[in-house]
């Protein structure tokens, strides 16, 4: 088996670590100077510049435009790779024929299936015509460098968008062994890539399952401008394919799981290369970008493709180069020079690294078993958790140290998951374990408690052929190592092998600004809030007194909808959701007891006060265990021993399990596993956005990963390690509307913080890390927001755009205005009198901007349906084309439309107002607000003419209709069953399948076209031979009218 990466041995035995350009998957830095052009470069010269580029780099070039060619190439491709003896396999046709119907494009397999082959199995066992089994290879994984690359340009396939077929030609497409697996799209210097993200969008959904869909083999994507230049996976448009799966949508702005998950490539010393032509000489180098894909992406258990960006992969070689290197010199087996640690920032997939590092070590025989060891056990849960995601049974967890005992023992357990305590259990209780004399790699997350000192001694004591790394996003330096510790990070693990910190992980995108603020909610209170620590008794009793406490959870309550965006809707893992979660940080039990006992009594008195409605309180659950001995600047330990815990703290947590049983139908305990078992759902709860606030004492504050979370509460003094690791809790990032990660201090932290950025980033950290403040922003949208109503302003009837110009110039303006305040919407000081534009004159916007973003989807549409180009005269074809060059630069901030507080509750609260209507002038009023209000959400615009035929009712028959929220489900199902039973009827459905279908759908809130329930509601028609297009055009067209009837009455009857 080869040996990955291949790297020379250093001819120097105290040479430091190599990094050699020819070896090394990312370049170790890249000087090269820019190219010059003398002339403005158009997207024809760009892509042809970038051909000449991968030619002189090895590529061989085909003029391959149509999938004739393509698949005769294929063929041969596929039996020069699979050569034996120096004969290439030779096919009859009939088996050609067969390899391709029944495995490489069998019918019935799409994007996922095909994914799942390049990345799990491309190894075909075929049978021959003769009876004999032969194995056929797509992708040789085990050496990257026996595949063979060329490229395309300008490949041509009609496809369908569901109603009209479309005429598609793609820029170039990189092939390895003759199936499409890199496409580039391109757009010219100056437009947007965002415009080219899009493109393939629209690609996927109309084209590329065209054919025998060769194309949907697709793993990687690139998109450049010539000086922006990103990759990203076939699977980070996936939620966006789903939710928008209609051809008006365009130029929208990526919102979840899209555009912010595309990714900048990079030299060794993050220095991002995004030009073009570097781009082309170092991510699509052949070796590169073999190793990409082949060794680099990782295809978890819910199908989404990773993509390892180049800090990992760097990180990820490094590591194994050092193992490498210690094979060779055996003097550096058991030392700190056989070993290293690896500093990147939390939040940037130090995980993804890990395993990765793991499995490849593991696969390659370098080492005998991999010990990821990890602090604390909710951490060993969280990792395996992750690890098990990413490949199931790839790793191996225990839950005793007799379990670790038996793995150590066991040759097929290569990767083990174990927490700091057990292994040094093991270690005292067996003195002669076989796996201490075996060669292993031990990697170190995060492990900064406070025994970890002596316990790492222990270890490498025992274990005498070890290669030792850690893994940290806070190291320990000379200036933050205090305590019982009393070492650095280097003298435990040796050399820094790279970095990526909080700076550069912010700057690429890759985790979310910080927005702090230090909120003094008491005045009596501000002097003990600004103490560093909080030992003495009486600042104790001040800080966790039942006033102080009662004022805060009073605060939290008032600004919790504010801070957390619940006015905010987006769509995550298929659902959709409102705004966001959060995390409430106290310094000890007592204080987490206080707070969870004031927030109940609180939100009981506003329900019967009617404040608040008894289902809209907030959903609350505590979690906390016995810490152990905190060193300065990180967290105490916590375990799921409940057993220690004194009468009053056990008390208060059973009684707020039993709330939580109550509160989702569980019936957890502190009893045994039980309570570890209510830690994991808690942790699930939160990932998923069902729990509104989670109070903790360290549980959750490091390691804990949730997209969903944008707001911590801090009352408890944090420090440099802690305080870095609980603020990125929140800075993992989502979609537009989440612009940073909210941190609200109840504490004086910012002397804190700034120390703790300066150390873990660098001096201008703070410049980068946190957002600027209230009143630079408020500045940026006070000219934005007066440019916008003086320059558009909305008449008598309406606002009146004459030119495409002025549309475009109305496009652009108005989104920034969004951004800005949406970036604004947490601000405490932000209020309705600081708003400069009204929510009617904001719907009216809106509502002008989806008229604009519809005529932009119709011109694309004329331009690229021949039928519809056809028909249209030579005017509406030039018209098209001036709409569609005024906007090729912009980009539709759909996300940030869709974050204004207008949802189905908004509008039935105007409805029912029609009920106490003195006149029919007022309900005219009332008509004109919802209208207003429907027509301005691109949620709720499918269903307009729902809504107002529903009013309508309302004003006619307002006996019939006392409760509008049922009555407008009732209606809204008559309207639904109709349609449905028309759409069966016109596209010989399978009635009951497809109401059981659509059914499911409404029920859990996800429309869901993979599995095997969509295909059963299709008319039967043969899917082989000639009329496979006329099947995958019925498919398409079916998905397209379905998700559309889906996306239609969702508001209504969806969960």
């Amino acid at each position: 088996m080869e040996t990955v990466p291949h790297y020379p041995v250093p001819t120097n035995p105290t040479d430091t670590l190599i990094v050699n350009a020819d070896y090394a998957t990312v370049i170790a830095e890249y000087d090269e100077p820019r190219e010059k052009n003398g002339t403005h470069q158009s997207e024809a010269q760009l892509e042809k510049r970038l051909i000449e580029v991968l030619i002189s780099q090895g590529y061989e070039y085909l003029p391959i435009h149509t999938e004739e060619d393509l698949l005769t190439n294929l063929r041969t491709q596929i039996e020069l790779l699979n050569t034996r003896d120096n004969e290439p396999l030779a096919l009859s046709d009939d088996e050609w024929k067969r390899l391709l119907t029944d495995h490489i494009a069998k019918p019935s397999e799409g994007r996922a299936e095909k994914t799942h082959r390049i990345q799990k199995e491309p190894r075909i066992a075929f049978e021959r015509d003769n009876g004999n089994t032969r194995n056929i290879t797509l992708l040789d994984r085990r050496s990257p460098n026996n595949n063979r690359v060329q490229v395309i340009n300008q490949y041509s396939v009609q496809g369908s968008d569901g109603t009209h077929p479309l005429m598609n030609r793609y820029d170039v497409t990189i092939l390895i062994n003759g199936l499409p697996m890199v496409h580039i799209e391109l757009k010219k210097r100056g437009v947007s890539i965002k415009e080219a993200f899009q493109q393939i969008d629209r690609y996927q959904k109309e084209s590329f399952w065209a054919g025998l869909g060769l194309y949907e083999y697709v793993q990687l994507f690139v998109i450049s401008n010539g000086s922006q230049t990103k990759y990203y996976s076939n699977t980070v448009r996936n939620a966006q394919v789903a939710k928008y799966g209609n051809a008006q949508e365009r130029n929208i702005k990526a919102g979840t799981e899209s555009f912010e998950f595309t990714s900048y490539w990079a030299d060794a010393q993050n220095h991002r290369i995004t030009d073009l032509i570097p781009f082309a000489r170092t991510f699509l180098a052949k070796r590169t970008i073999l190793n990409i894909i082949t060794r680099y992406c990782v295809l978890n258990t819910e199908g989404t493709l990773l993509v390892m960006r180049p800090y990992q992969i760097v990180a990820t070689e490094r590591i194994i180069n050092r193992v490498l290197i210690a094979n060779n010199d055996r003097r550096r087996i058991g030392t700190r020079q056989g070993g290293g640690f690896i500093w990147h920032t939390t939040g940037s997939g130090k995980t993804l690294t890990s395993f990765k590092t793991a499995q490849l070590l593991a696969e390659t025989g370098l080492v005998e078993k991999v010990l990821f060891v990890v602090d604390r056990k909710d951490l060993d849960y969280q990792t395996m958790k992750e690890y098990d995601a990413f490949e199931k049974g790839a790793a191996n967890s225990n839950s005793s140290t007799r379990i670790l005992n038996a793995q150590l023992s066991d040759p097929s357990k290569r990767i083990i998951i174990t927490t700091i305590h057990k292994l040094n259990s093991l270690i005292k209780s067996e003195t002669n374990h076989p796996a201490y004399s075996q060669r292993v790699a031990i990697i170190f997350d995060e492990c900064h408690r406070s025994q970890f000192g002596d316990m790492h001694r222990a270890i490498t004591k025992r274990f005498t052929k070890y290669s030792i790394f850690g893994f940290t996003g806070t190291p320990i330096f000379d200036a933050n190592s205090t305590g019982a510790l009393g070492a650095t990070t280097e003298s435990l693990f040796g050399e820094r092998l790279h970095e990526y910190t909080v700076v550069n992980a912010i700057g690429d995108g890759n985790v979310l600004p910080f927005r702090i603020e230090y909120n003094n909610v008491s005045a009596q209170y501000r002097d003990v809030e600004g103490k560093t620590r909080d030992e003495d008794e009486q600042t104790r009793e001040l800080l966790n007194s039942d006033d102080r406490i009662r004022t805060i959870a009073d605060y939290i309550l008032t600004n919790y909808a504010k801070k957390t965006n619940q006015g905010s809707g987006y769509n995550y893992k298929g659902t959709q959701r409102r705004g966001f979660n959060s995390i409430l940080a106290t310094s000890s039990i007592e204080a987490a007891r206080k707070y969870y006992t004031q927030f109940a009594h609180l939100q009981a008195e506003r329900i019967a006060s009617h404040e608040i409605r008894e289902d809209s309180a907030l959903k609350i659950a505590i979690i906390y265990s016995k810490p152990g001995a905190a060193q300065q600047g990180f967290m105490s330990e916590e375990n799921f021993d409940t057993d220690d815990l004194n009468d009053e703290d056990w008390q208060l947590l059973s009684d707020a399990v039993g709330d939580y049983n109550a509160m989702f139908g569980t019936s957890f305990s502190l009893e045994g596993n039980s309570f570890e078992n209510y830690y994991k759902d808690v942790s699930q709860r939160m990932k998923n956005r069902e729990l509104d606030l989670l109070i903790v004492v360290n549980m959750f504050l490091t390691g804990f990963d949730s997209k969903t979370v944008n707001t911590l509460w801090v009352d408890k003094n944090l420090r440099m390690h802690g305080l870095m690791q609980a603020y990125s809790r929140t800075n993992r990032i989502l979609n537009a509307v989440k612009p940073y990660g909210n941190i609200v201090c109840f504490r004086d932290l910012e002397e804190n913080t700034n120390e703790a950025l300066g150390l873990f980033g660098d001096k201008n950290a703070a410049s980068t890390a946190l957002i600027e403040p209230y009143s630079q922003i408020y500045a940026e949208y006070t000219q934005k927001a007066t440019e916008l109503l003086e320059s558009f302003p909305i008449g008598a009837t309406g606002l009146a755009l004459s030119s495409e110009g002025q549309k475009a110039e109305f496009v652009q303006t108005l989104g920034e205005v969004l951004d800005l305040h949406n970036k604004l919407m947490m601000f405490d000081e932000y209020d309705e009198q600081a708003q400069l534009i009204d929510d009617y004159t904001l719907q009216d916007y809106t509502g002008t901007y989806q008229d604009v973003r519809a005529e932009v989807a119709e011109a694309h549409i004329i331009l690229e349906d021949p039928d519809e180009f056809a028909a249209s005269t030579d005017e509406e074809v030039s018209e098209a084309q001036k709409t569609v060059e005024a906007f090729e630069q912009l980009v539709f901030e759909i996300d940030l439309v869709k974050h204004q507080e207008v949802n189905v509750d908004y509008i039935l609260e105007l409805v029912a107002r029609l009920h106490g209507a003195e006149d029919g002038e007022e309900r005219d009023t009332i008509r004109r607000s919802i209208n207003r209000a429907v027509h301005a959400n691109p949620e709720l615009r499918p269903s307009e003419d729902i809504i107002q035929g529903y009013v309508e009712e309302v004003v006619k028959n307002p006996d019939v209709y006392t409760d509008t929220a049922e009555g407008l489900i009732r209606y809204a199902s008559g309207i639904r069953e109709n349609e449905e039973q028309e759409l069966i009827k016109t596209e010989k459905l399978n009635p009951e399948k497809t109401k059981l279908f659509m059914d499911r759908a409404f029920e859990t809130g996800e429309f869901k076209t993979t599995g095997t329930d969509f295909p059963k509601i299709l008319p039967k028609i043969r899917r082989f031979g000639a009329t496979k297009s006329a099947y995958a055009r019925t498919k398409k067209r079916v998905e397209k009218a379905t998700r559309g009837l889906y996306e239609r009455f969702r508001p209504f009857l969806g969960r």
